[in-house]
């Protein structure tokens, strides 16, 4: 395992183990990735993780801000390393592949709420939804799904 993650683990305060490394490689390799996904890959190197401690991983490393949890509409939560921007996504309707795309207009937080309501506002989330190219190619243009 790399020691730039031990550095992050330290860098947050968390404690170094075996499982923390393996999860925050898995999100590192699959972006993206849904709680199975990073599992399957955890397992791969530890076969004998619990599920259970892949999702206290996973919630200890989001809460710690070293990877991003993000569930677009009708999709399971997904898994990210890439944090500290306040970039969005894009979601193919049909095969749900999921893509970053960068700040939509401006600075931090990309967009201006026309009354905040007193909030002081921090971070928006934008996510856009389409075809991705290979869909493209097997739907005809102006059809939906």
């Amino acid at each position: 395992m790399p020691t730039d993650y031990s550095d992050q683990l330290r860098a947050v305060d968390l404690r170094v183990t075996r499982p923390r490394l393996a999860v925050l490689e898995a999100v590192h390799d699959h972006a993206h990735a849904d709680t199975e996904t990073i599992l399957a890959a955890v397992r791969e190197r530890l076969p004998e993780v619990s599920r259970q401690a892949v999702y206290d991983v996973l919630s200890a490393l989001n809460t710690a801000g070293l990877v991003r949890r993000i569930q677009p509409s009708g999709s399971l939560a997904r898994y990210e390393a890439r944090v500290g921007d306040n970039h969005h996504h894009i979601v193919c309707r049909r095969c749900g592949v999921i893509a970053d795309v960068d700040c939509a207009v401006g600075e931090v937080p990309c967009l201006t709420a026309v009354d905040h309501r007193g909030f002081a506002i921090d971070e928006a989330e934008v996510i856009y939804w389409g075809h991705c190219p290979a869909c493209q190619s097997v739907q005809p243009s102006g059809s939906h799904p």
